[in-house]
Formats: C-alpha cells, sequence, structure tokens
C-alpha cells in the first residue's frame, strides 16, 4: 500500500477508485481507515446492493449511499452533503467493471461532486483484486496468497471545469495504474487478468467497450420487453 500520506486525516474527500472486480471496495477503503484512525469511506452503490436481503442492512448501517441508475439526482445531493459534513465518499468514475483491467472512459460525476462540495478528488488504484472475482469470470474468493496492491494518488483540487477535471483525473488514473502495475510483479502472458497492452488475455480497451454496448443494449431491450405495452388503448 503506498501513498498513503496524500489522505487527509479530517475533512472531506472524493475517493476515485478504479474498477476491475466485485471487491475493489474491500481494499479500496484500507487507506482512509490506516491515514485517519478509523475513518470509513462512504461508497457509492447501486440500489441493487441495499435491496439485498444479506447486504442492504450492512450498507445501510455503514452509511453508504445507494445509487439509482436511472435518476441519480437524489444520490449526488446526498453524496455532496456528505462531503460537506467532512466525509470521505468512494466512487467508481468508470461506473462499471472495466473488462479491460484499463482505465475507461470516466463519467463526470466525481468531479461535479467535487465542485459542488469544494473538496479534492483523491485517484486511488486498486490491483490484483480482478484475480479473485471480476466480471465474465468464475469466483475464486479462496484462492491462496493473491497480491493486492493499493496506490493513493496526489489529491487533485477542484479548480476546473467538470470536463476538464475528469479528463485530468483519467489521466492521474492511468499514470498511477501503470505505475502500480510495475511493481506489482509478473503479468503472465496470455492470463485473464493481465492487460492486453502486457500481453495478457484480457480484451483491449476498444474491445471491451464493444462489449460493454453490447451488454447495454441487451439490458435496455430485455427492460423494454418488461414494460407494459401501453401504446394502444383498449379494444
Amino acid at each position: 500500500m503506498t501513498g498513503v500520506e496524500h489522505l487527509p486525516e479530517t475533512g472531506g474527500a472524493v475517493i476515485a477508485i478504479n474498477h476491475t472486480s466485485y471487491f475493489d471496495f474491500t481494499f479500496a477503503g484500507l487507506p482512509a481507515y490506516m491515514q485517519g484512525r478509523g475513518r470509513k469511506v462512504r461508497f457509492m452503490a447501486k440500489q441493487e446492493v441495499f435491496d439485498h436481503k444479506i447486504s442492504g442492512p450492512i450498507m445501510r448501517k455503514l452509511r453508504h449511499i445507494p445509487v439509482d441508475r436511472e435518476s441519480g439526482a437524489a444520490s449526488f445531493y446526498k453524496a455532496v452533503e456528505m462531503l460537506k459534513a467532512g466525509e470521505l465518499v468512494g466512487v467508481y468514475p468508470e461506473a462499471t467493471i472495466s473488462r479491460s483491467f484499463e482505465i475507461k472512459e470516466l463519467k463526470s460525476g466525481a468531479a461535479r461532486m467535487a465542485i459542488a462540495g469544494d473538496v479534492p478528488i483523491i485517484p486511488h488504484i486498486v490491483w490484483g483484486a480482478q484475480r479473485i472475482w471480476t466480471k465474465d469470470h468464475p469466483k475464486k474468493l479462496f484462492r491462496p496468497k493473491v497480491p493486492i496492491a493499493v496506490a493513493v494518488g496526489e489529491p487533485i483540487q477542484p479548480t476546473l471545469p467538470a470536463a476538464e477535471l475528469t479528463a485530468l483525473l483519467h489521466s492521474r488514473m492511468q499514470h498511477l495504474l501503470e505505475r502500480v502495475q510495475e511493481s506489482y510483479g509478473p503479468h503472465p502472458a496470455g492470463e485473464f487478468w493481465v492487460p492486453h497492452r502486457l500481453g495478457g488475455g484480457a480484451p483491449s480497451l476498444a474491445e471491451a467497450t464493444r462489449l460493454d454496448a453490447e451488454e447495454a443494449s441487451r439490458r435496455a431491450a430485455a427492460k423494454a420487453a418488461r414494460r407494459p405495452d401501453t401504446a394502444g388503448g383498449p379494444e
């Protein structure tokens, strides 16, 4: 774990984390806990996690923030409120897991929250968790001795417009990711968890983007099929 000194012991901040695994949050909160004598990160997570009978009560007890992907205004304002109150709010600017394990296109929410709350964005990189459980691959929860690296970057002050701040965040996260990968250890050729750029079996960023688009299209079609047909009146 590196860069823990970049985290404030008090005061709000947006914790911007790369997203390669269903377990990222487990490791992403550790630097703040260590630096701030037990500080907790309040993660933003999709509503379905809060609706689950097991995870829901835990998420609410820890004061994490539910996100409705169709109408995210309420969660945005709740996050800003918590930032202004001095909380650390954890977000995944990529929104969904990166199949390529690269930093894909970022949403502007992290930047907009930082600007609205007048707090810094602190980039975080978690690397290795995709070996345990990631999209399109079976979970390996009891795989022994999988090394997990966590790196914290320097704070980014919210002094730019949201689009420019988002571009800067992407650049910082990509640079931090490459630094972590250099020191992580061997990345065996062809392994599913190794990026295409490093000779691994993961799809390229372009291919992963195509797969994401196809998945989104299937979900939209399935949702439309479930929606009652209101186009016509009664016969």
